[in-house]
């Protein structure tokens, strides 16, 4: 019986001792498992503080993380969302829907705005922010350029598996992205609001140059003329397809809010005015400044946003 015993012992002992052979000599788990990599809560980026009137090259020169997933909303490899979650904020995460400007041109993406959407994940928010279809993209420009939105916007129903609140969710959209926004605006009750940055609010008067008697040179021309090749036409050509495309024949969303800087050389003033939504100017902002995180603009943005998603 005490030889049987011992060799029990014996052979416990020496399997032990080739299982702690085999877990010293294994691989840390971070090389035999791949993990998403996300930035540390406690280590965020700082983005600079700024004064108001901010170029877009202070905006291009910021750092920025990547986001969290990227996801298909759609068949074309231009409809896709790119989802940032926050890691200092508990689940589920309240929820931004951003559309990027850009002139509607499929020259510019959402690339300027990753440190946009950088901050807001780390200030708590969930971010999908939607590419889509632009003017030189095949289906892209009126309506082809709306109807991505529309479908981008749906598929936040698929976005629970992400611990996001997918009851709990706003618009946000910046220049030619906010009129966007505020388009879509009319038709999603369900969102809590809509924060347009610098929007185009009348696309009639904007592609004509209403507000600039003089012919205008750089970006406001630019984007103004990018407004007739958006729609595809002057307005003379094809009045009910810009009264479509028009949030200013519209109404908006109950819980509508324009910011504007006063010193926005691409969308004038004037654009801030829309029948049923709320405006809050900044003054010496101009156009670039909602975009930086570092800017007052900014910090009227996630004030803005959290109140509405409080509600």
């Amino acid at each position: 019986m005490t030889d049987r015993c011992t060799k029990i012992v014996l052979s416990i002992i020496a399997t032990c001792l080739v299982w702690n052979v085999l877990v010293d000599s294994a691989p840390p788990v971070e090389a035999r498992f791949s993990f998403p990599s996300r930035p540390a809560a406690e280590n965020p980026i700082q983005f600079p503080a700024v004064d108001n009137n901010v170029s877009i090259e202070q905006v291009q020169a910021l750092s920025f993380r990547p986001e969290d997933f990227q996801l298909p909303y759609g068949a074309d490899p231009l409809q896709y969302g790119k989802l940032y979650l926050p890691n200092n904020a508990n689940a589920p995460y309240p929820l931004i829907v951003f559309i990027h400007g850009g002139c509607w041109r499929s020259s510019i993406d959402m690339s300027l705005t990753y440190p946009l959407l950088t901050a807001l994940a780390q200030s708590g928010f969930a971010v999908w922010s939607l590419e889509y279809r632009r003017t030189g993209d095949t289906g892209g420009g009126w309506p082809g350029t709306y109807e991505d939105i529309k479908a981008g916007i749906e598929s936040v129903a698929t976005l629970t598996d992400y611990s996001v609140d997918t009851d709990n969710f706003i618009l946000v959209g910046h220049s030619a992205g906010g009129h966007l926004a505020l388009l879509a605006g009319t038709e999603t009750p369900k969102a809590k609001g809509v924060i347009g940055m610098a929007p185009i609010t009348n696309i009639i008067s904007y592609s004509q140059g209403a507000e600039h008697p003089t012919p205008v040179r750089g970006a406001t021309g630019f984007c103004q003329s990018s407004a007739v090749e958006f729609m595809g036409s002057v307005y003379n050509q094809n009045p009910l397809a810009y009264r479509q495309a028009n949030p200013a024949d519209k109404n908006p969303h109950p819980n509508s809010l324009i910011l504007q800087g006063t010193l926005d050389s691409i969308v004038p003033i004037e654009q801030s005015r829309l029948t049923g939504a709320r405006t809050e100017l900044e003054e010496n902002a101009g156009h670039f400044d909602w975009v930086h995180p570092g800017s007052k603009g900014y910090l009227r943005l996630v004030e803005s946003a959290a109140s509405m998603l409080a509600q």
